[in-house]
């Protein structure tokens, strides 16, 4: 687990508001090893969703680097970028972002046509649904479903094209304690038997402490190198 998969050095983002550069990121360093689940916990506002879009593509820095599995996310053509990120990282965030007129089982076979891989998806939907726990509910719509089988769905979505990475951003912001501990369990159960690297940011210290290793955030800025939330009892 000590080989890294996520390195970034003096990452910085800044922002606008009229004339004013108000800075969000001040020099991030941050290293998530290969088959870990870590975790970025610190109030809102303290940059750690910024952070996160960046890693994902979706923010260009302002200053710095970052290096996802040997990939040069800063330097690299915009094309080249979007081919990278499309096969290797997942994505999981607060809110669902599910295709409300389609069921389980279509809002995940689009996900496999993106990525791809059209062909033998009946079975790796079938796999995936049983995986998350909701095969049961392949014929249903988003809006029948709790949120918790909501989030589950989009999880499953995620994990379709077998991502080295998932990212997720407050993925238990819209849950309720037991349904965010299930879907915490599901990240713990994902990370042990499937080896899934996992980068999680949240606002909730004690779901953090769930985590393998835990990143605090202030102000734009990540106070230490990662702490192990079992070592520190």
């Amino acid at each position: 687990m000590n080989e890294r998969i996520i390195s970034v050095e003096g990452l910085s983002w800044d922002y606008r508001i009229g004339n004013v550069v108000v800075p969000a990121l001040r020099g991030v360093d941050l290293e998530v090893h290969r088959g870990e689940f870590a975790s970025v916990v610190g109030a809102s506002g303290c940059g750690k969703s910024t952070l996160l879009y960046i890693l994902g593509g979706m923010l260009r820095a302002t200053k710095g680097s970052v290096w996802i599995d040997g990939f040069d996310m800063i330097g690299a053509r915009s094309a080249s970028r979007t081919r990278f990120l499309r096969k290797n990282l997942g994505f999981v965030f607060q809110r669902f972002n599910l295709i409300s007129s389609l069921n389980v089982f279509d809002n995940l076979k689009i996900a496999c046509k993106i990525a791809g891989s059209a062909r033998g998806y009946k079975e790796k939907i079938d796999g995936m649904l049983r995986h998350v726990g909701i095969e049961h509910k392949a014929r249903m719509k988003p809006l029948e479903l709790s949120q918790g089988e909501q989030q589950r769905v989009a999880i499953a979505r995620a994990l379709i094209k077998e991502p080295k990475i998932l990212l997720a951003d407050e993925p238990t912001g819209n849950l309720d304690s037991e349904n965010s501990e299930k879907i915490l369990a599901l990240f713990r159960t994902m990370n042990r038997d499937l080896g899934q690297t996992i980068l999680m940011i949240t606002h909730n210290r004690r779901l953090a402490d769930m985590t393998d290793r835990t990143f605090e955030m202030k102000d734009g800025k990540i106070l230490s190198n990662g702490t192990s939330p079992r070592q520190t009892r």
